[in-house]
């Protein structure tokens, strides 16, 4: 290979992540050359894909995200019948709290409507029901809420792996430590240049997560999204016995913070008796990802411990295993996440910011049907590029 004899793919994915992975092994099922392009190790923990656990629903406030969800459940169904590897756990999904409010998750009421529209089970509760049940304490009275029995978990390790060996499999190659320094589409393909090598693709799937504004500000374009770091903690669980569902509450804010919290059951994949909960607080914007910290939040990590002391007596209240994570959400707290084509250079797709774990499959089978057929089948319009 040359300056002037780059390695050339149908497709490149630019970004290793979950969205990146399933994009690759998408295309490869297609009978694409495609290759992954990744800044940092495969498999790293350093951006939105890092973390051991993501929560798995199938409630939405939106009928068209609970139809993406449904969607998704049939394909992570396919993934783990290729790979032969449980991904999702159906441990249930609680969502409680004070029913007036909507936050970034949602809202209880309009999420129970859309499971009614579509048929999906779930149980309604109230709070001394949810305190009985699901082991909280001390919750106001007028909280209630409901529990979605086919809601869970995801492993977020075991996807990263089976989908990148599932890849490989099909002939992908997926090199890590190479970042992208230019990317320079034209009307036959897109030029990219690493840190090691010259690429030439027909087609370019930018799944960079909270770097993806990078790849974009050189073609005159930059998505509006927020980036913040947030941070996790596990408890000790008192009871070998029990388990949780996984959980969001939905609280007024203080003053200080969105006062949200999230949490999970023991990771049924794993030994050990330690459960996740933590703060959706968006505190704290970056302008940048290299600007994180990297480690967690002391203040977010302090009011987590007193919210489990108050609420949670089922578990040790002493905070372990702290970490932290970039993450990108829209500006527009309505939109979900960016996926589309980038208009005027249509031979690059684009998967951005958001809470998209639970969609993986689907957003990667999605970008890569943009890319070659110039449609898709899933219902996406609202999340396009603008």
């Amino acid at each position: 290979m040359t300056a002037n004899n780059p390695q050339h793919f149908n497709v490149i994915v630019i970004g290793g992540g979950a969205v990146g992975l399933a994009a690759a092994d998408a295309a490869a099922q297609r009978g694409q050359a495609v290759c992954v392009l990744e800044q940092f190790d495969l498999l790293h923990e350093l951006a939105s894909s890092g973390g051991a656990e993501r929560q798995w629903r199938l409630q939405y406030a939106e009928e068209d995200l609970a139809r993406l969800t449904i969607e998704s459940e049939k394909l992570w169904t396919e993934l783990e019948r290729r790979g032969n590897r449980r991904l999702l756990y159906r441990t249930g999904s609680l969502w409680f709290g004070d029913t007036t409010t909507s936050n970034n998750e949602g809202q209880i009421t309009a999420a129970a409507k859309i499971l009614d529209k579509f048929g999906l089970p779930y149980r309604w509760l109230d709070a001394r029901e949810i305190e009985r049940t699901y082991r909280f304490a001390r919750l106001p009275g007028y909280y209630e809420g409901f529990v979605q029995p086919a809601g869970g978990m995801t492993d977020v390790r075991g996807t990263l792996w089976l989908l990148l060996e599932q890849a490989r499999a099909a002939g992908v190659s997926a090199r890590g430590s190479d970042r992208v320094l230019d990317l320079a589409p034209d009307d036959d393909g897109v030029s990219i240049v690493t840190e090691q090598s010259r690429y030439r693709a027909d087609h370019v799937v930018i799944a960079a997560g909270a770097f993806t504004n990078s790849l974009l500000r050189p073609l005159g374009m930059e998505l509006r999204v927020k980036l913040y770091e947030m941070s996790t903690a596990y408890f000790r669980c008192l009871d070998e016995d029990f388990d949780y569902p996984t959980w969001f509450l939905f609280q007024q804010p203080t003053a200080e913070d969105s006062n949200l919290f999230y949490g999970f059951g023991r990771r049924p994949w794993a030994t050990g008796n330690l459960v996740k909960v933590a703060p959706d607080f968006e505190l704290k914007e970056l302008e940048d990802p290299p600007h994180a910290a990297g480690t967690a939040d002391a203040y977010q990590i302090s009011r987590t411990a007193e919210w489990v002391t108050e609420h949670l007596p089922g578990l040790d209240p002493a905070p372990t295993n702290l970490s932290s994570c970039v993450i990108s959400l829209p500006e527009d707290p309505s939109r979900q996440f960016y996926l589309g084509l980038l208009p005027g250079h249509e031979r690059i797709a684009v998967y951005s910011s958001g809470w998209g774990f639970k969609f993986v499959p689907l957003l990667g089978r999605a970008c890569v049907q943009l890319l070659l057929d110039k449609r898709t089948e899933f219902d996406i319009a609202r999340f396009g590029i603008p």
